[in-house]
């Protein structure tokens, strides 16, 4: 049975298996830069919906504080400038959502310094935003925001910084003077050097910018501007430690399961291929199955190859003990004649009568022919047994045209039955030739005088059947006549080797040859792979 034949169960392919747990390595780094990259955005977007909840709420309180101050002035005139764009406090419920992401947004450089302007900053803001200052200074120790608030043409009102100054050449508080929320991102200028580590984090030394517009019935009252610098990425780790330790502890889980798993799906085979090898060589019985659970594909055909080899050469080795054994019997009985009659004459050759010492030399004769013919057939054998087959093909028809008319010379008839005069077999002529002369010649040492082939096709194959009247063969010796060396005409100068040559010259060409049940004398099935006609 091949290889093939014998794998009964699918096992996952080794390359497979590598590139699982290749793509798991890949990923890991992958995973954890995509996870720091992520949770870094979340730290910027919650960042800027902290400071849009504080600047709405300033916001509010703001227009209060403007609203107040217009009415202690009794002011006729509409404050502030009007606004196209839909701004918050417009509807009852429009909630501004953060717009960063540090992925597509640009980081912009550090903001630069306020500007002055010409004229002083709106009275009416100053006044409102030198009420608010207090609660902002107070808010701001908690909360750890720059805070600053400007009137509608862009002016600081309300800050510790840059007050009586414009910051309408941001680009955020453009955007806001015009009726619409933004933020941006901006560089910060760093008080100490980034450690290496924080190398990971593209939110080192970032500052989220937000510019809230205060609007009041389409008219814009100012802008609350907000900063702050996101938590840091590795602080926030820091603070989560525990679950970042067992996130930690769940990574080095998963690889020692990796190494287990590849410990189990290749190492483990393999030790187990290295110790039946090992027991192959020193002869163990047991070291014939192919390993258990072998997991991969691979291994798998592997082991069961390694079971063929070390059955195959078992096998062989048996064979050659065995046929060594039968060769050194064989040639003894020839070489003992031989031996004895060659001492006999050089003992006894003077007063030997001339008819006893041509009966001696004949008995040498005959035994030399023996041993040649023995010699011949063992060669024919050994040929036979590493013979490979070739691309050549046989004609019957013709092979058993030339068969007749050679045997007729020797009082055998051969009867061909009608056949496919197109069937070919997958053998080299000469080959074929020897698988019929061998069986011929045994039927007429059987006493055979007539033997009659018929050839047909079934199954792919050319079977052809060779049936003679001669003795035929006993059930008791039906069992050892493809043995080496077992003839029952060894005294008519059979080696018992005929068969054994058909049998090897066959299997060279995948082909077989059995002995079937017949009425009287030896019927041969003989198997040999088809040529499909044209």
């Amino acid at each position: 049975m091949s290889v093939v034949d014998k794998r009964t169960r699918s096992h996952f392919k080794l390359r497979s298996i590598l590139l699982a747990v290749n793509f798991v390595l890949v990923l890991l780094p992958l995973g954890g830069i995509v996870f720091f990259r992520i949770y870094e955005n979340e730290l910027v977007q919650q960042t800027e919906l902290e400071l849009i909840s504080q600047a709405a709420f300033i916001a509010s309180v703001y227009k209060q504080e403007i609203n107040r101050v217009l009415q202690s002035r009794a002011a006729s005139e509409k404050y502030g400038i009007p606004v196209s764009a839909a701004a918050p406090g417009d509807e009852r419920y429009l909630p501004v959502t953060p717009q960063l992401n540090l992925s597509s947004h640009t980081i912009l450089p550090r903001p630069e310094g306020a500007i002055a302007v010409e004229g002083q900053a709106d009275t009416a803001g100053l006044e409102a935003g030198v009420r608010m200052t207090p609660v902002l200074e107070d808010a701001q120790r908690t909360v750890l925001s720059g805070i600053r608030i400007l009137d509608y043409r862009g002016v600081v009102v309300a800050g510790r910084e840059d007050l009586g100054l414009s910051l309408a050449n941001l680009d955020e508080v453009r955007r806001a003077l015009a009726g619409r929320y933004a933020s941006a991102i901006r560089a910060r200028l760093l008080k100490h050097p980034v450690p290496p580590l924080a190398s990971i984090s593209r939110g080192t030394g970032i500052r989220v910018f937000v510019a809230f517009p205060i609007v009041n019935n389409d008219r814009l009252m100012g802008v609350v501007l907000l900063s702050r610098t996101p938590r840091s990425i590795l602080e926030h780790l820091y603070s989560e430690r525990e679950t970042v330790a067992l996130v930690g502890a769940g990574l080095v889980l998963l690889a020692v399961g990796l190494a287990f798993f590849t410990s189990y799906t290749i190492a483990r085979p393999i030790h187990a291929l290295i110790r039946q090898t090992r027991g192959i060589a020193g002869g163990e019985k047991v070291a014939l199955e192919p390993i258990k659970s072998p997991v991969t594909e691979e291994l798998d055909l592997l082991s069961q190859s390694f079971a063929d080899m070390a059955r195959a050469l078992e096998h062989r080795s048996d064979y050659i003990r065995n046929f060594a054994t039968q060769v050194s019997h064989e040639f003894k009985t020839p070489l003992a004649g031989i031996r004895g009659a060659v001492e006999l004459l050089q003992e006894h050759i003077a007063e030997m009568p001339p008819e006893k010492r041509d009966r001696f030399l004949a008995n040498v004769a005959h035994d030399a022919n023996r041993l040649q013919r023995l010699v011949d057939r063992l060669l024919e054998l050994a040929r036979a047994d590493v013979l490979e087959a070739g691309a050549e093909t046989a004609d019957i028809a013709s092979l058993l045209v030339r068969l007749t008319e050679r045997y007729r010379e020797f009082a055998l008839t051969i009867t061909v039955t009608p056949q496919d005069l197109r069937m070919k077999a997958r053998i080299a002529p000469e080959v074929l030739e020897t698988v019929f002369v061998n069986l011929l010649d045994n039927s007429r040492q059987s006493g055979a005088d007539h033997v009659t082939i018929d050839s047909r096709r079934g199954g792919g194959n050319c079977l052809i059947t060779v049936t003679d009247n001669g003795r035929g063969i006993s059930k008791a010796n039906a069992d050892k006549i493809f043995m080496p060396f077992f003839t029952t005409h060894r005294e008519d100068g059979g080696t018992g080797l005929g068969l054994g040559i058909v049998k090897s010259l066959l299997t060279a060409h995948h082909g077989d040859i059995s002995l079937v049940d017949g009425a009287g004398g030896a019927v041969f099935l003989i198997s040999i792979p088809d040529i499909d006609p044209i």
